[in-house]
Order: structure tokens, then sequence, then C-alpha cells
């Protein structure tokens, strides 16, 4: 419709430069070490829908990734070279994220991502003043920036991060604004597909993979690979299904 605005602003608008700020600010978040380092490291979240024994599990193999890596090579000499030069790739990412330290860090900088976010909330209420006036993250009308936040807000959500980035009261507009995004109906038909993912199908599969008697150090590679990728193709699957919808 004419006038309206649209998910993408044109570019030279007023609306645009804004959209594609926070639009690239979020997607460039190491959404794969939050992943991977709440599930190894469960003690930093709170109300997390990871199971219980996910940590354990991952950890109990990483431990023997070392000895396995020279077994498999050892087994496979055609493949050694190749075989190697990827399974250490991934131990790398694996155990940089198992790093409490480097993990604290990465979640020390989102908190500044957070405060610019709930800023410019505050700035689209300052905006809008009426009561009941609808505001979403870079003016008026519900943008692929929004489609950014939103995605963004839930995995941390489901990572169980909410309570420390918004849920303490400590960000009033990036809870009320979840609080809002989650009751749109094309954001509930999305949610219940992602959780379906996430929680009934991905992550049971792994664990059944990770039990089976192959290598410690494939189990290690399938069952991390699984919990972050599926997370990863998720909310790309929720981010395709929302962006039609304003």
């Amino acid at each position: 419709m004419e006038g309206t605005p649209r998910l993408v602003p044109e570019e030279g608008s007023r609306y645009y430069l804004r959209v594609q700020h926070y639009r690239e600010l979020l997607d460039s978040l190491p959404m794969d070490a939050y992943t991977h380092g709440c599930i190894l490291h469960p003690e930093i979240t709170a109300d997390s829908h990871i199971p219980a024994y996910a940590a354990a599990s991952i950890r109990t193999q990483i431990g023997n990734t070392q000895t396995e890596l020279a077994k498999l090579a050892e087994q496979n000499p055609e493949l050694k070279d190749a075989y190697v030069a990827k399974q250490r790739r991934l131990k790398s990412k694996l155990f940089d994220h198992d790093n409490l330290k480097y993990l604290k860090k990465l979640l020390d900088e989102l908190e500044s991502v957070m405060d610019q976010v709930e800023t410019e909330l505050q700035r689209r209420i300052e905006e809008t003043p009426e009561e009941g006036s609808p505001s979403w993250l870079c003016g008026d009308f519900f943008s692929i920036a929004d489609v950014s936040l939103a995605v963004t807000l839930h995995r941390l959500k489901f990572l169980g991060l909410s309570r420390r980035y918004w849920g303490n009261g400590s960000r009033v507009n990036v809870e009320t604004y979840y609080e809002r995004v989650v009751e749109r109906p094309a954001f509930r038909r999305v949610l219940g597909h992602v959780n379906n993912i996430l929680i009934s199908a991905v992550l049971p599969v792994a664990f059944r993979v990770a039990k089976k008697n192959a290598p410690v150090i494939v189990g290690t590679t399938l069952l991390v690979g699984f919990l972050g990728g599926a997370t990863y193709l998720a909310f790309l699957y929720m981010k395709k299904r929302l962006s039609p919808f304003s």
C-alpha cells in the first residue's frame, strides 16, 4: 500500500540507515559462541531450555578428543590430513567457546548492544508519547531490524539469558518489547515450529546420535554441531518466516 513503510525502507529515506544499522549490528552477534558457551557452562544461565544433561555429555567427550583424533588419523591414513585439519578447526572453536573467560567477555560486550537497543526503544516512546501508540525499534512500523531483534531476544530466552539482559527490570523497554513481539500472531505461529525444532526434535536426536558406538570425537562433533547448528538454522527459519509480516 502506498505510504506504508516497507520491511526494508527505501534507500535514502529517513529510516533506511537506522534499520540497516540495527539489522547489521544484531545479525553480527556471535550466536554460535553464545549457544555453545551456554551449553557447556549452564551455571551462567537461568531458566534455560537446554537439557541439563547436555553440558556433562559434551564435556565428557571433549576430554577425550586428543586421543581419538590420533586413533582416527591412524585408522584412516588416506584421509589423515583432511580429517585431522577439519577436526582441529572444530576442536579449536569448541575450546574457544568452552573458555569461560572468553564467554564472559562476549556476554559483557552484549550488554552494550542491549543498552543501545534499550536507548533506541526509549526514543520511540518519546516520539510517540500517546498511550497505546504502536512503536517498534526503528519507527512506528515493523521492519527487518525488528525481525533481527525478535530472533535475537528469543534465542537469548532459549539459552537462559533473558534474566540477565532484560528479565530483572534493568531494561524495561526491552522487556516490554519482547512481551509485545511474542504476542504477534505471525511470531507465535513461527515460535511453535522453532520450539519444536529445538526441543522436540533436534536435541533428542543429537543425543541419540552421540550415544552410539562412534568414536568420541565424532559424537562430540555431531552433538555440538546439532545443538549449535540447529539453533542457527531454526532461527534462520524464524527470520525467513517473520520477514513477510509487518
